[in-house]
């Protein structure tokens, strides 16, 4: 007898839902001062400046701390940063850090380290760069004040420090500063309000944060990602369960108290249960999109990307990682469906159920000649799962030779980053999403840059976009931003710098025992969570 997912779930977790749980779970005790979570992927680069990747930024937000943060609605708040001002000219900004900051090793923390961090991570975030560009100095006046010099004005200079777009500008060491931004600090020695407990860390099954009992929280109550951030919990536990059944079925057993990604075909079971919460953390959600290798055959000729914008049906793509339509819907504005600057300008290739044909068309006249084409495959996150699954099948129809690469998350962190071909490793297609929140702002997102090899993985490059993209820094009112944002969605859609394949806003599962969870997009802070015994 074949006994299905929800018949599981039916005759409940007694019996073969907990011998679904790994042992190394089931022998632990729970208590009110541990929290267990199963987060998306396994955490396996831990420098919160080298990657854009979520389940990274997350690490630094518990280890690390920021000079500004934003609140609930998106408004820049100090955190680190004690007392701060700006010249009547508006060309010298002034920050001095407040009591009390200190780092895991003892040491305290300095103006020298924030000077070296904002450093390093302006080397690889497109709010860095812009903000490098038009600095003349950044230098420390004493140990707890350094100053910005600019040499070209920059009002939003605020606004990119305390931005969530990954990566995010976490503070650390000045010795760990001074690596490369290519190079991996491994130290996880920040100042934040907890520590990273190198001792239980088990690379592949879990890792463990312990509350900084040093660590002085700001006065103000917290709000978003600012305000106080208050630890009501002795230690985090994120433990590494790649398969959604055996997570779920711990968090039905008690053992796990948060699942980032619920199995979404069991939803309505899971709204059943008393002791289980659904929680959507971020109200607008994620953009999936599909990232093309622009350097490589035969993604390199426009008409082949262009192929690609018209194969894809949105729908279909939304129902293999959210089958209840409530949590998703289609999504055809680079910036999103939920910013300011959202528009309809150049879609008018969106079609119902996509458009096979005239995709075949446009690979025929790319000159595609069975190339291999590799979509990388991450198979412990379930959504990127499932989606790259879909998309090799529908490239096989149009007659693409198709393969799929199978790794973890982290295996797909480190070979996107090879700008080589398929036979040195290289790759055509990988899948992952972005914020909507963040597709606002084409200054800080890298997912909106078109600058070739110096940007984001892919490579999009477009002279055309990215002096449109310039001009944002400059403009000054809402109505000038809608219009620079048509221009470049109109160039955008033409050269195909990427590919969205729908937007959901899916919820988190926790135990109800735990409560406290910010919401915010990108992040998932682990402070002002409480559990109740």
């Amino acid at each position: 007898m074949t006994i299905s997912r929800r018949d599981l779930i039916k005759f409940g977790v007694a019996a073969g839902t907990a011998l679904s749980i790994p042992s190394v779970l089931r022998a632990q005790t729970t208590d009110a001062r541990t929290v267990r979570m199963v987060k998306n992927g396994d955490l396996s680069v831990f420098d919160p400046t080298l990657t854009t990747a979520n389940i990274t930024a997350d690490h630094g937000a518990a280890v690390y701390d920021t000079l500004f943060a934003l609140d609930s609605k998106f408004m820049p708040q100090p955190q680190m940063i004690g007392k701060w001002g700006v010249s009547d000219d508006k060309m010298t900004y002034t920050f001095e850090l407040r009591d009390g900051l200190g780092w895991h090793d003892g040491t305290p923390v300095t103006a020298a380290d924030c000077v070296a961090s904002i450093r390093r991570w302006a080397q690889v975030t497109p709010g860095g760069q812009l903000i490098m560009a038009r600095t003349a100095d950044i230098s420390k006046k004493d140990d707890k004040t350094f100053t910005i010099s600019l040499k070209e004005p920059l009002g939003l200079l605020i606004n990119i420090l305390a931005d969530i777009a990954t990566p995010c500008m976490f503070m650390m060491r000045e010795k760990d500063a001074n690596l490369p931004a290519t190079e991996q600090v491994t130290a996880n020695i920040g100042s934040g309000p907890f520590r990273f407990n190198h001792a239980l860390a088990k690379p592949g099954a879990s890792f463990t944060y312990d509350r900084n009992e040093k660590y002085l929280p700001r006065k103000e109550p917290s709000n978003g990602l600012a305000g106080g951030k208050i630890v009501n919990v002795d230690r985090v536990i994120w433990n590494n369960i790649a398969d959604q059944q055996t997570a779920f079925a711990a968090v039905q057993a008690g053992e796990i108290d948060y699942l980032q990604s619920p199995p979404m075909d069991l939803l309505s079971e899971i709204e059943s249960d008393p002791n289980l919460q659904l929680t959507i953390l971020d109200k607008a959600g994620s953009d999936y999109v599909l990232r093309m290798n622009h350097l490589q055959k035969p993604f390199n000729n426009i008409k082949a990307r262009q192929a690609m914008l018209h194969l894809i049906d949105q729908e279909a793509f939304l129902r293999v990682v959210s089958p209840d339509p409530k949590y998703s819907r289609t999504v055809t504005s680079i910036f999103g469906n939920e910013t300011p600057v959202s528009n309809d300008e150049n879609t008018g290739w969106f079609k119902k159920g996509g458009d096979p044909e005239k995709a075949k068309e446009l690979l025929k006249e790319a000159g595609y000649a069975g190339e291999k084409v590799v979509v990388l495959q991450a198979t412990n996150v379930s959504e990127y799962n499932n989606i790259s699954q879909l998309l090799a099948n529908t490239l096989r129809k149009i007659g693409v030779n198709a393969e799929l690469a199978p790794s973890d998350w982290g295996g797909i962190v480190a070979r996107r980053a090879n700008k080589g071909p398929i036979e040195g490793g290289g790759w055509s297609i990988f899948v992952t999403d972005e914020a909507d929140y963040s597709l606002g702002n084409p200054l800080t997102t890298s997912f909106l840059l078109a600058n070739g090899d110096k940007g984001w993985f892919g490579w999009p490059k477009n002279d055309e976009f990215e002096t449109l993209r310039a001009k944002w820094a400059d403009v000054e009112t809402l109505d000038e931003r809608k219009a620079l944002a048509r221009g470049m969605q109109r160039v955008w859609w033409d050269f195909v710098g990427d590919v969205r394949l729908g937007q959901q806003a899916s919820p988190i599962l926790h135990r109800k025992a735990l409560s406290g969870l910010i919401g915010i997009p990108n992040i998932r802070p682990m402070w002002n969570m409480q559990k109740a015994s």
